[in-house]
């Protein structure tokens, strides 16, 4: 097996972020779920983006996100993800590459607008999401590059993508690649919704494909049909070789064999957006996992990356997190 050149490589929804300010009464008025990420259609998507107040228009997806917060942890990544070569495509595509990640996948000529994601945040930090997931969805098996997954120690895969049969195909080929090539494969959950429309196909993919499972406490849950967290965590221990679980305001529970190792939240002064909290949580257990840390200062990182990204309105980094990890030490 040669020695890896990239930390990790992630594979998911290259969507841009369409981010505003939103009371309880306009969700109401849209008939918005909050909290929840709603898959939408193209004349919903518009008609939300004009009924929103002013936006911030930023690179997102949830593995997007996570391979950013590496980045500004220092970690060497790539990243696998389908975009229409539009006005959007070209913004999303110029992020990765500015922020040194590895990108090989060719953007679409025909079909559908690169994808974007309507979210809108409450005086609560409650941010509710609404995906028009757009060229992202063709991504299939071609599109995974072969020696960009065997040169990464971990691929993470993103459960949103799961929605697509195409994007399943392209999973289970990723998972093969690395495994051939000895190294380890990360799914994250994504969202209970999710979880409930796949919760079967996530079973399969975990058991067999699967060395590192992040999920949240409801992700979990649902997964097992359960309302017992701890029940969850043992079901979860039986099939991975790690997991990483967030429970909010109480921080983390990290679940390897009958160990569990439970990580108080990072103290945030004030929440201003929760937009991206669990894939910046990824973003900083990855990197300890890809330096070999302890699974405590695995969590604690990936808490203070958290932390971070949670006390500013978007999904990524403000501050290099290296400053930020340093400063809160």
């Amino acid at each position: 097996m040669s020695d890896a050149t990239l930390d990790v490589v992630g594979i998911g929804n290259a969507i841009i972020d369409l981010i505003a300010h939103a009371d309880d009464d306009f969700l109401t008025t849209h008939e918005l779920a909050k909290g929840a990420m709603t898959l939408i259609d193209e004349p919903t998507a518009e008609a939300l983006y004009a009924a929103m107040g002013p936006a911030i228009r930023a690179s997102g997806g949830s593995a997007g996100n996570t391979i950013a917060g590496l980045g500004s942890l220092g970690a060497k990544c790539g990243y696998i993800g389908k975009l229409r070569d539009d006005e959007l495509g070209a913004a999303y595509r110029h992020d990765l590459l500015a922020n040194g990640v590895a990108f090989p996948t060719a953007m679409a000529t025909t079909g559908p607008a690169t994808a974007r994601c309507i979210i809108f945040v409450t005086s609560d930090a409650e941010r509710t999401m609404n995906t028009y997931l757009g060229a992202c969805v063709n991504l299939t098996p071609d599109d995974i590059d072969e020696a960009l997954v065997a040169s990464a120690k971990i691929t993470y895969l993103e459960g949103y993508l799961y929605d697509d049969i195409q994007a399943k195909e392209a999973f289970r080929r990723a998972s093969k690649i690395a495994h051939r090539a000895g190294r380890k494969v990360a799914l994250t959950l994504s969202d209970s919704f999710c979880v409930m429309r796949h919760r079967e196909a996530f079973l399969d993919l975990i058991e067999n494909h699967v060395d590192i499972l992040f999920a949240n406490d409801g992700e979990l849950k649902a997964l097992f049909e359960t309302d017992d967290l701890s029940v969850a965590c043992d079901k979860i221990a039986g099939i991975v070789d790690l997991a990483a679980v967030t429970v909010g305001a109480d921080g983390s529970i990290v679940v390897k064999g009958e160990e569990r190792i439970k990580s108080a939240a990072a103290h945030v002064p004030r929440v201003v957006d929760t937009t991206g909290a669990g894939d910046l949580y990824a973003a900083g257990f990855l990197f300890g996992l890809s330096r070999d840390l302890p699974l405590a200062d695995c969590a604690r990182l990936a808490g203070l990356a958290a932390a971070e990204v949670i006390s500013h309105f978007g999904a990524r980094p403000e501050v290099p997190l290296t400053e930020f990890i340093a400063s809160a030490s």
